[in-house]
């Protein structure tokens, strides 16, 4: 197993990875559109080839906000160890802080975050809903029957001294 950069993937990899766990490689939140298979990130390899986990983010000024986490087994460490890798970028291009969104639906991901230290900043009411009219792929009930409406949005500090969060 080794945490590679994305950049050291076939794009064409990244792509089928995205289409077939987000629908397309196009996340459309809040802070904007993204195309995931281009951005900066890192993936978890089983083998050589074999993702099982991966994680998008983009840099900006003073704040990186990671776009897409995925980890396809839970409770092994994966998502954890994308995490830090991204939270070490984070410290080097002296961020002050990580941001991420997630949907009202996934609780799992809520507990996953702020087990690391990252707070509810923000909620977007019916962000979700205005994603739909851009990506209609976007399904209305997510995890446990919720209905999928609203962004919420976690931050955590970076701390610049040590390079952890």
């Amino acid at each position: 197993m080794s945490i590679v950069s994305l950049k050291e993937m076939q794009k064409e990899d990244l792509v089928e990875f995205f289409n077939r766990h987000w629908g397309s490689p196009n996340m459309v939140i809040s802070s904007g559109i993204y195309d995931c298979a281009a951005l900066d990130g890192f993936a978890f390899l089983k083998e050589e080839t074999v993702i099982s986990g991966l994680i998008t983010y983009v840099v900006k000024d003073e704040e990186c906000e990671i776009i897409s986490l995925d980890s396809l087994e839970e409770k092994k460490g994966i998502g954890t160890s994308l995490m830090k890798k991204v939270e070490k970028v984070a410290a080097e291009n002296r961020c002050k802080r990580i941001t991420l969104i997630t949907t009202n639906d996934n609780l799992t991901a809520l507990k996953f975050y702020q087990k690391r230290g990252y707070m509810i900043s923000t909620i977007h009411r019916f962000a979700v809903e205005k994603a739909r009219k851009v990506k209609p792929e976007i399904p209305l009930i997510g995890y446990d029957g919720i209905p999928i409406r609203d962004e919420i949005e976690l931050e955590k500090g970076v701390n610049l001294t040590d390079g952890k969060s």
